[in-house]
């Protein structure tokens, strides 16, 4: 879950905390291999705040994932049944722009956004899969789109920043935004070429011709470049035209994962469609995922690897999203186990993005691994209007296990001062 993502989980890792910051890692690895130049993708309008805004989730510096983070908070209370708190739908709304896009924070919403406003599909497609979920949004929800696709690239796929090359992170989470808000992601065509979200998307994809076990995979934009699970796993769900919300499949549901099936010298580029495409990525996946003790590792460029929680749990909802219960199972285990420390080191993008994993495999929110994430977010920003029944009774203690979210603060801000962010200006760039 996003800008999901990547964000931050003891490294880099759709959507959420660790979304931004694995695909900081990823595109900084780009830039260390290819010596390109980069641009920033956590975009933000304005400077940090001296004061955080009212109705705002997470008590850490907003300026590089505000809207991302609250989006992914608004969009988890509502898949479980929780009215999010008036002040906090207000804030998001407030920091759209007139043209319908979002930047990753404006510490003056009442300030128009102008030319040098760093407008970012990542926030803007997170904002329209909340908005859209909360209702009573239409028209914002409506602009959005026509900001997103106003900017779509020749080839069918988005970056982050609009007129930079798409990357496979960027055009999976317009995809979901496409389909929150009734759209057919296949029918949104580019002016040039007349492709679609798919034809961009699998461009990325490793096909047969990959040496080694990256087969099945997608790459966060290079061609040539290592296969990314990270990106692997935000195409794999984004390919079946889902977002961050992944309706569970059902008790019992468990269909086989079908990697990429390869014959000898056969040289295709890829899947010929996005269900086959996402079952090939989610083969990956699972083979990643044995490998390395059910879990997912960081890539954080020159640290040592490390488990990754946030594209663990990015990982998992794809195989939900494919019906793949048995696959998902195992890392869902790990994640219950792993996933306390990390989510409360994080703060609300991480515990939105668990509620997410759990809401996708039909586990218990309330009872994660012997965590109440629900309480646990609730708990980062303002008190919900209305909670779902089944809270009603723990509501003061999800009002007092309060302080556990800051945000995740990473080496993010430096990178970006640095120009070393997620976009890379010869073809751009994470998640959570």
């Amino acid at each position: 879950m996003a800008p999901m993502a990547s964000m931050a989980h003891q490294a880099p890792s759709t959507h959420s905390v660790a979304f931004l910051a694995r695909r900081a890692a990823t595109a900084l690895a780009a830039v260390l291999v290819l010596g390109a130049a980069a641009a920033p993708a956590a975009y933000a309008d304005s400077a940090s705040p001296k004061k955080l805004p009212d109705g705002l989730y997470g008590s850490k510096d907003p300026q590089y994932d505000g809207v991302w983070r609250q989006s992914l908070a608004l969009l988890a209370q509502d898949t479980v049944g929780v009215r999010p708190a008036a002040s906090a739908v207000k804030w998001l709304a407030g920091q759209q722009c007139a043209d319908g896009s979002f930047t990753a924070f404006r510490a003056e919403p009442g300030k128009p956004c102008d030319a040098k406003t760093r407008r970012d599909t990542n926030p803007t497609a997170a904002a329209v899969q909340a908005l859209a979920a909360l209702g009573g949004h239409g028209d914002a929800v409506k602009k959005a789109v026509s900001w997103l696709k106003s900017v779509q690239n020749d080839d069918g796929g988005w970056s982050s920043m609009a007129g930079s090359p798409s990357d496979a992170n960027s055009t999976s989470v317009v995809i979901g935004a496409l389909a929150a808000a009734g759209e057919k992601p296949q029918s949104v065509t580019s002016k040039k070429g007349g492709k679609t979200p798919y034809d961009g998307l699998l461009t990325f994809q490793l096909g047969c011709a990959e040496k080694g076990d990256g087969r099945g995979a997608f790459t966060f934009q290079l061609k040539g470049a290592a296969p990314n699970a990270d990106a692997t796993a935000a195409a794999a769900t984004a390919a079946r035209g889902k977002g961050f919300v992944v309706e569970p499949a059902g008790k019992g549901a468990d269909t086989p994962v079908k990697p990429l099936n390869c014959k000898d010298g056969d040289k295709k580029a890829g899947a010929d469609d996005p269900a086959q495409a996402a079952e090939a990525g989610d083969g990956y996946l699972v083979a990643q995922l044995e490998k390395n003790g059910q879990h997912l590792l960081s890539a954080m460029p020159g640290a040592e690897k490390q488990p990754d929680v946030g594209n663990t749990a990015d990982a998992v909802v794809a195989l939900a999203a494919g019906a793949h219960g048995a696959a998902a199972a195992k890392p869902l285990k790990w994640l219950e186990k792993k996933s306390a420390d990390w989510a409360k080191q994080s703060g609300p993008a991480a515990y939105a993005q668990l509620v997410l994993v759990a809401h996708a495999t039909g586990t218990d929110p309330r009872s994660f691994g012997g965590t109440d994430l629900v309480a646990a977010l609730n708990a980062t920003g303002p008190e919900p209007a209305a909670a779902a029944e089944k809270d009603s009774k723990d509501a003061d203690e999800s009002k007092d296990g309060g302080g556990l979210g800051p945000v995740w603060v990473i080496g993010i801000g430096l990178a970006i001062g640095a120009g070393i962010g997620f976009l890379l200006s010869s073809r751009k760039k994470s998640r959570l």
